[in-house]
């Protein structure tokens, strides 16, 4: 038996009881959303079945985006000087007396012990225990 067609999965999402949504969306997505529509859910379920047919957008046209997303939006909260750091670099901090050493690897995560984090800010958390600015703990900012 093969498996609907992307165009059938995503017209059967607005017939979908929600309970059958968020199953999705667990199938899905590493979390849940805090506060929801129906409407968001059936977009990014929407997005994400055809992301994993056709393949996402190249990490350096997400980049490219938000940066004109930013230089031309009316509300300027802007994301600060970023860090771009390259996949392999090892970024070494000592906390509590235990060196850690957190490797940026090639999908623009951080690895710790193993483990992969979505953010500088993350792994700070994992070391430390609560939140912190990843780049300031790790030294990247200046500060």
């Amino acid at each position: 038996m093969t498996p609907p067609s992307i165009a059938a999965q995503l017209a059967a999402l607005p017939q979908m009881s929600l309970t059958h949504l968020w199953v999705l969306w667990d199938q899905h997505f590493p979390r849940r959303p805090m506060r929801v529509t129906r409407r968001y859910l059936e977009s990014r379920l929407a997005y994400r079945l055809q992301e994993v047919a056709y393949g996402g957008l190249p990490k350096a046209i997400k980049a490219q985006l938000a940066d004109c997303s930013e230089q031309h939006s009316k509300i300027k909260v802007g994301r600060g000087a970023e860090v771009r750091l390259m996949p392999g670099t090892t970024l070494i901090r000592e906390w509590d007396r235990h060196e850690y050493r957190v490797t940026v690897t090639s999908d623009g995560r951080y690895e710790l012990d193993g483990k992969h984090y979505k953010s500088q800010s993350a792994a700070a958390k994992a070391i430390t225990g609560t939140h912190r600015s990843g780049p300031a703990f790790f030294g990247l900012n200046g500060a």
